[in-house]
Formats: structure tokens, C-alpha cells, sequence
């Protein structure tokens, strides 16, 4: 990989055994991200993101006015999002196992003993997170599996910084974002069917977008809806 500097910004080029050119504006800081054909020169790149300069200053306003999250301090009233709903944390402290329950369509309990540290409560409502995103992403696997003909022979979650979901195609392993169990259950079917296509095809590229289009033909429209609801105070993309 490596850059060109174009106007008042970066674009990072990466270079693939693919047709066409891909651009990609990612979020939250706007990002831009060019893959090339390997027998593209370098000014036809440069012509090529020259080309596309309105369009990738409209979506880096768009990814601007994205709403985000300060730094989280786990304390009572303070807005956490679970499954893309917004609730509001209540810290009970008390002499006994910590525990999370979300009592009803407004309040995420977190029961703490008492001199708890934030660490220790963003641990503990990290634990809750991936308790119950893991209840949810084995029956999305099992449908996508007959759908599509692939076999995912492992997945794990992980906290990651840059990217919502990875796929080791050797392996037919998938990892998935913890971040995922804040969003809408629609926007991690998106994410698990995208790693399941690179069982498919390896790379970003036509035939990947083929299979995008004709197993979940409204991706994009998902992929939308994730990257336009809140996020946290870390740089998410994908």
C-alpha cells in the first residue's frame, strides 16, 4: 500500500489482481482508501480519485455530522446501546456476584460491588455483550450456510479497532467485532454474510460484489444503517 496526496486530503492505494478501481470513503474520520489493478499506472489513479472528488467530500460531511459517543465512565443514566437501542444505565451496588440484566425497553442494569473501577465495569458489561451477541451468531451462520453453500468451521469475537468483521479463508474462520452486539441484528447478519462471501471470493471485487448483490440484495442499505448509528469514542470502519 501507499499514498497520494490529492487536494486537502490523503488516499491510500492498494494494489489487487482485480478489473476496476474501487473507491471506498470509510468512517468515522473519512478515510479514503483507492484499490487498482495491478496494470493501472499511478496517474490514471490520480485522475480516477480527481474524478470522484465530490463525491468523496459528500460522504466525509455525511460521516462528520455522524453522531458520537464520549468516553464512557459507567455511571447511572448514562446512554449504552444494545441490538441498535439506546439505554439507559443504571449502577446498583451491592454484596453479591456482578451481573448485568436489561429489566425492560429503558434501563441496562449493571450490579457492581461497591468500590467497583470503570475498568472493571466496562469489563463486566463487555462479558454481558459477548454472552449474548454469541446467543445470536450461530443461527445466522447455520441459515447462511445452506444458503450459500459454505461451511464456517470456527468464528470468535474479539474487540477490534479497525474492522467489523475478518475471515481467515484457510482456516473458514470468522471474527467478529463486539462492537456488533450494540447494532441492529439486520447490521451483524450483514457483516457475518460479507465474511461468509469471502469463502467465496477472496478478494473485494466484482464477483465478491455479484454475491453481495444476490444473497443479501439490500447490503448496502445495511452497511448504511451501520455506519450512520452512533458510535463509540474509538475509530471504527469497515
Amino acid at each position: 500500500m501507499y499514498q497520494i496526496n490529492l487536494s486537502d486530503f490523503t488516499i491510500d492505494v492498494v494494489r489487487k489482481n482485480i478489473k476496476n478501481m474501487h473507491l471506498s470513503v470509510y468512517p468515522p474520520t473519512g478515510r479514503v482508501r483507492i484499490a487498482a489493478p495491478l496494470n493501472i499506472d499511478d496517474e490514471a489513479v490520480r485522475l480516477f480519485a480527481i474524478s470522484k472528488l465530490g463525491w468523496i467530500k459528500r460522504h466525509q460531511r455525511n460521516f462528520a455530522k455522524q453522531e458520537r459517543q464520549s468516553p464512557r465512565i459507567y455511571k447511572t443514566r448514562e446512554s449504552h446501546y444494545y441490538q441498535g437501542k439506546r439505554y439507559l444505565l443504571k449502577v446498583i451496588e451491592h454484596e453479591a456476584p456482578n451481573k448485568v440484566l436489561l429489566k425492560n425497553r429503558t434501563y441496562l442494569e449493571l450490579y457492581v460491588r461497591p468500590d467497583t473501577s470503570i475498568q472493571q465495569r466496562q469489563a463486566i458489561l463487555n462479558e454481558w455483550y459477548r454472552t449474548e451477541l454469541k446467543k445470536l451468531v450461530q443461527p445466522i451462520i447455520d441459515i447462511w450456510e445452506k444458503r450459500m453453500g459454505v461451511q464456517v468451521e470456527d468464528w470468535q469475537v474479539k474487540q477490534m479497532k479497525t474492522k467489523w468483521g475478518t475471515c481467515n479463508i484457510e482456516k473458514k474462520r470468522i471474527w467478529l467485532n463486539l462492537e456488533l452486539a450494540k447494532k441492529p441484528i439486520n447490521c451483524l447478519e450483514y457483516i457475518i454474510v460479507h465474511e461468509m462471501v469471502h469463502l467465496l471470493e477472496r478478494h473485494h471485487n466484482d464477483r465478491f460484489l455479484y454475491y453481495m448483490d444476490t444473497f443479501l440484495p439490500n447490503w448496502k442499505q445495511l452497511k448504511s444503517e451501520l455506519n450512520t448509528l452512533p458510535v463509540s469514542h474509538a475509530d471504527w470502519e469497515y
